[in-house]
């Protein structure tokens, strides 16, 4: 070979081996302080409960402090809103379902693009709805044909307008036409099952790691779970039992980050939260909450949002559903 030719080879060949190790350290040397994950609920809720379970594991592996901040408002908007306009590449968010596939749809004047200003980094947990009643409520078929019968005359509560509860049943009465319960909010689940305890309403759907204390203690009838069999809720059956067909509901939480966050700490993060979701610490401490830990790719979490954003605007949009 000519000299000029191999001398061309040899350092096209150290050009391409020196832009490994430089990647590899971009990658390594973020983040560079600590880091933040906001949380648009309070402490306590199952969002806050989502992102403390994965902060310290993140932590120890980030080699930076994980610094969990709530900032509660609009059904978790405000936040999102921040995450998205953040510009220090160390503010991160945990956001729930309805941030990434409803909110747009629901409120006209949302700040923020759920397609355009977020970088995906990975789904944290998912946990299925229970269809819950008062304990003396008929089950399976039965309630629904109680149902039925009971036209406008019966409710069912949710948290709020827009919420996976309300919009998870609207969805519901789709599947089982001649449902006509009619849809009161609540501000929060405890008030949603204290109005099912005192007669208020008929039914609700709510998470796991609420209903199966109460149904456990003879308070309230589990009709059915929003998927198939969950580890969450094992000894209930899910709504295809009862004559729901196609129904697959969850709520979840997932980890996202500004579209300005580089990408060093994007490969950095998706690394690291596939390590953090597998380990039996996080595991336990999810389950313990009523989530089932998931972890996923950002591709994979694109695909959860497309997919279940098509589903809430067909049935926001069938039932002209509007948050001011």
């Amino acid at each position: 070979m000519p000299t000029t030719k191999r001398a061309l080879l040899i350092a096209a060949c150290g050009l391409a081996m020196a832009s490994v190790p430089l990647a590899a350290f971009a990658q390594a040397s973020w983040p560079t302080r600590p880091v933040r994950i906001l949380v648009g609920f309070p402490g306590g809720s199952t969002p806050d409960m989502a992102a403390r379970a994965i902060a310290e594991p993140l932590s120890r592996a980030l080699g930076q402090p994980v610094i969990v901040e709530n900032k509660p408002g609009a059904s978790g908007n405000i936040a999102t809103d921040q995450v998205a306009k953040a510009t220090d590449d160390h503010t991160l968010g945990v956001v729930i379902n309805g941030n990434l596939t409803s909110a747009k749809m629901l409120y006209p004047k949302l700040p923020y693009d759920p397609a355009r200003d977020f970088s995906y980094i990975s789904l944290i947990a998912t946990a299925p709805l229970v269809l819950v009643a008062p304990a003396d409520a008929p089950t399976g078929a039965a309630f629904f044909a109680a149902a039925k019968k009971g036209g406008d005359k019966w409710n069912y509560g949710s948290v709020g307008v827009g919420s996976v509860g309300h919009l998870g049943m609207e969805l519901l009465k789709t599947k089982v036409p001649g449902v006509q319960a009619v849809h009161i909010p609540f501000q929060g689940n405890p008030a949603v099952v204290t109005a099912l305890l005192g007669g208020q309403i008929q039914m609700a759907l709510v998470p796991p790691g609420l209903a199966v204390a109460q149904v456990n203690a003879g308070k309230l009838k589990a009709v059915g779970v929003t998927s198939g069999r969950s580890v969450l809720a094992p000894n209930i059956p899910p709504l295809a039992d009862a004559g729901v067909r196609d129904l697959q509901l969850e709520v979840w939480t997932a980890l996202v980050g500004p579209a300005s966050l580089s990408k060093a700490a994007q490969a950095r993060l998706a690394t690291v939260m596939g390590d953090v979701m597998r380990t039996p610490e996080t595991r336990t401490q999810l389950a313990n909450q009523g989530w089932q830990a998931v972890g996923t790719s950002a591709e994979g979490l694109k695909s959860r949002v497309a997919e279940e954003s098509a589903i809430m605007k067909s049935i926001i949009s069938s039932k002209g559903i509007t948050i001011q």
